[in-house]
């Protein structure tokens, strides 16, 4: 059993099935991330973790105690909110103490945990400010440290950046992640932003109406997808219709066109209709370097995105997307041109089909 674990949650709001036979087991100093889109349960799910909403059924424990039905106060679990949440008549250090005096802890003890914090977010020099003296990134930090002052065992973060510009969101997650590693706590972020969850996260729990889709490490859920719908929320993805021609060795057909796969989707017979996924990087010109799959295409369109050059292109009748990485060097086939690209096994995914 790991160190948070929730068994069988679900969540009804009247009629509405918010959250249905959710199970995730967390380890202790591990960075989890929820992703996934508007509605599907992953912040009803952190919520109930807080205890703000009581699961319809199910069991949360954390380290080892049932902590289910007890009140927010009545567990050691620390939130980060959207929107900051912070007193406006309150300084920075009287936010971060707050907690602190809550819990009537001696004024000398809370004034070293105030500063130790003040220390570790940055926020020295803006001790004495109040909230609307700072800006959205400094509020934040101010919030992350009124949350870690109080020494929780989990540390929970709603979203908290997505109304930050995105320079700003980059450079603070960054932030959370070391100060996460620094003080080897154990933490669930909440977020709708792919970029993020694979840029921070030991692991990732993709979610989708009200469940867990798959959970898996950044590489796990980016590589290697296990549902149509993974596939299409994390990163770009050409999907395509095609027929089993192989099941055992993993051939299939498009269009005409065959492909064939490193892996099997379990069921599969010779003429089943399967669903096929290739990433834009995954594709390379055949003179570039020879793999399993080498197919005819046609070249659509070519449009330069800074660092990645996307080129559309036609294989058989259906219309993919092949990234490559921009350099001055780079040598282009005209648009209209016909010529071959290639593709390893491994990156022809059969996907589970919904």
């Amino acid at each position: 059993m790991g160190y948070l674990t929730l068994s069988k949650i679900s969540k009804q709001f009247a009629d509405a099935v918010v959250v249905q036979d959710f199970n995730l087991s967390i380890e202790k100093g591990e960075f989890v991330s929820f992703l996934g889109p508007s509605g599907c349960g992953k912040t009803t799910t952190l919520r109930m973790v807080a205890g703000f909403e009581v699961p319809t059924s199910g069991q949360i424990i954390l380290d080892g105690a049932d902590i289910t039905d007890k009140a927010p106060n009545q567990r050691n679990v620390g939130m980060i909110f959207q929107a900051y949440a912070l007193f406006p008549n309150m300084t920075v250090v009287q936010n971060i103490g707050f907690g602190l005096r809550i819990r009537k802890e001696p004024e000398p003890a809370i004034k070293e945990r105030v500063a130790e914090m003040l220390s570790l977010t940055h926020l020295e020099k803006h001790a004495d400010k109040y909230p609307y003296q700072l800006s959205g990134g400094q509020q934040q930090r101010v919030a992350l440290a009124r949350a870690l002052a109080n020494h929780p065992q989990v540390l929970l973060l709603d979203e908290p950046l997505s109304a930050l510009d995105a320079k700003i969101r980059v450079s603070l997650r960054s932030e959370i992640r070391m100060i996460q590693k620094k003080l080897g706590i154990t933490a669930i972020f909440v977020t709708h932003d792919q970029e993020e969850a694979l840029s921070i996260s030991d692991r990732i729990v993709v979610m989708n109406e009200g469940r867990e889709e798959q959970v898996g490490t950044p590489f796990e859920i980016y590589n290697f997808p296990k549902t149509a719908f993974v596939a299409n929320f994390v990163g770009t993805l050409n999907t395509a219709e095609a027929e089993m021609v192989d099941p055992v060795k993993g051939i299939v057909k498009m269009d005409g066109v065959q492909f064939e796969s490193a892996n099997q989707v379990e069921g599969q017979k010779r003429g089943d209709r399967v669903s096929i996924a290739i990433r834009p990087e995954r594709f390379s010109f055949a003179s570039e370097q020879k793999k399993a799959n080498v197919v005819d295409c046609k070249i659509e369109n070519i449009t330069f995105l800074g660092s990645v050059v996307r080129i559309q292109i036609t294989i058989g009748r259906t219309k993919f997307n092949m990234d490559t990485f921009n350099n001055p060097f780079l040598e282009l086939p005209k648009i209209g041109a016909v010529t071959q690209v290639t593709c390893s096994r491994e990156a022809v995914l059969i996907l589970d089909r919904q």
